[in-house]
């Protein structure tokens, strides 16, 4: 019976420790396009899924910091994310049309779309 309830202590052990490193939350950063306040509402708006602790876009240096979990989402499926709603990414461009939808004043793109 005490060799049962070792096991079974053990077995808890190794499963929190598991589960506990599935928690992990990274911190990133990704570089982001946009060119004004309503930019940062919709970046910041894009990142508040699961997976995603805290997200912060600074519109001087154009750099999204994220915190995140990668157990839960991967930081290419962030940039994805972005280039949905109309943000260009490192490895994401955002589709014209959605991009051609934004509003005026967060055109950041210096080339006329077609």
């Amino acid at each position: 019976m005490k060799n049962v309830l070792i096991f079974a202590l053990t077995l808890c052990a190794i499963l929190f420790t598991a589960t506990a490193q599935d928690d992990t939350v990274q911190q990133s950063q990704i570089k982001v396009n946009g060119a004004c306040g309503m930019c940062k509402a919709r970046i910041e708006k894009a990142m508040k899924i699961d997976g995603v602790a805290k997200s912060q876009w600074n519109k001087t240096t154009k750099v999204l910091a994220v915190s995140y979990k990668p157990s839960v989402i991967t930081i290419d499926s962030l940039q994805h994310r972005l280039a949905l709603v109309g943000h260009d990414t490192e490895i994401y461009k955002a589709a014209d049309s959605v991009y051609a939808a934004l509003p005026p004043c967060c055109h950041y793109r210096t080339e006329p779309t077609h």
